[in-house]
Parts: structure tokens; sequence; C-alpha cells
């Protein structure tokens, strides 16, 4: 499964746009208040040919893609500045969230990066994908968000979007879970 190329007009769109939020990078610090923030953290095997394949899966957009989410992007794998669209749903009913990676993490025991919304995401904010490889040679995934409700939708939802972010969250530690599951 791969990430659609992205319209040229629209990466040049989403290219000169401005991000919704402030706090670009907080996704790595201290988050900002007046957001709602998520941080999850699970471990999702052991040994360096655990870390190698999920860092690889969550830098070529694996963990969206295995989780229901259409990505069209201006990079088939993540680097710094990419544009995306992500799309949740299905046909007409399809929510398109507009993004652009804002850093990347390569260490060597970590490996990861962050995107930023940008005009027409039904929030604002900033979310984090990072695998790390611990001295006990456990790998984990660290999901780590803040963000607000932009959209009339999106604020409606109110606690219902919560959950469903949180359903989100837990498709995407399954995808990548199960997708090396052998490495264990």
């Amino acid at each position: 499964m791969q990430a659609t190329q992205l319209d040229q007009e629209i990466e040049a769109r989403l290219r000169a746009a401005d991000l919704t939020y402030d706090h670009v990078g907080r996704t790595s610090g201290e988050l900002p208040s007046g957001y709602h923030h998520l941080k999850r953290q699970k471990v999702i095997g052991h040994g360096a040919a655990r870390f190698s394949d999920a860092a690889l899966a969550v830098l070529s957009w694996q963990i969206q893609l295995r989780s229901g989410i259409r990505v069209s992007s201006s990079s088939p794998t993540v680097l710094p500045g990419t544009v995306a669209m992500l799309g949740i749903g299905a046909g007409p009913l399809r929510l398109r969230a507009p993004c652009r990676v804002v850093y990347i993490i390569d260490e060597p025991n970590r490996q990861g990066f962050a995107y930023g919304t940008l005009p027409g995401h039904p929030e604002s904010g900033e979310e984090a994908f990072v695998v790390e490889r611990a001295g006990n040679d456990s790998v984990s995934l660290n999901i780590t968000c803040f963000a607000r409700p932009v959209l009339s939708l999106a604020r409606v939802a109110g606690p219902f979007g919560r959950f469903a972010q949180s359903r989100v969250t837990d498709r995407y530690f399954r995808s990548l879970a199960g997708s090396t599951e052998h490495h264990r």
C-alpha cells in the first residue's frame, strides 16, 4: 500500500498555505495550553530489526494507510516540508485533512515525524509519530497530539470527536503492531 501522488495544483496550494496554529514543534516538548492533548506509548516489539521495520513503516505513511486513511502526498516518504491530504471516511462522506510535515526525527534509536494542520483541516494542531528503541531493546511507538476543533462539524462533535480520535490512535497502534509481528 502506497500514498498516492498529490495533484500538482493542490500541492502548490498547500505549500503556499500557513499552518493553522502557532506552536510549531511543540509535540516534541511541553504541549501548549488551550488544546486537547493526547500522549500514548505502546511497546510494539523488540530488537534492531523491529525498530528498523517500524521506523520505515512510519516514514512511508504506512501507519495512516494501514489504519484506513487515504494519503495523497507530495512525496512517497516523509520528508521535511512534505504536504499531504489525508482522507477519512468513504465517498462523499470523506473528511479531508490537509497537513505539512513540520519536523523529522532521525536519530540512531528514534525515528519519526510530526505534521501540522493547514487550512481546511477540521482541527488546528500537530501530531507526532515516533518509534523509539530503548536500552532494554524494547521498541515503542509514541503518538503525541495537541489539537482543537476548527470546523463547525468538529466543534459540534465535542466528546465524540475526542472518542473518534482515540479510536483512530488505537488503529494506528494496531496497524503498526500487526505489520511486523514476526519480529517479536
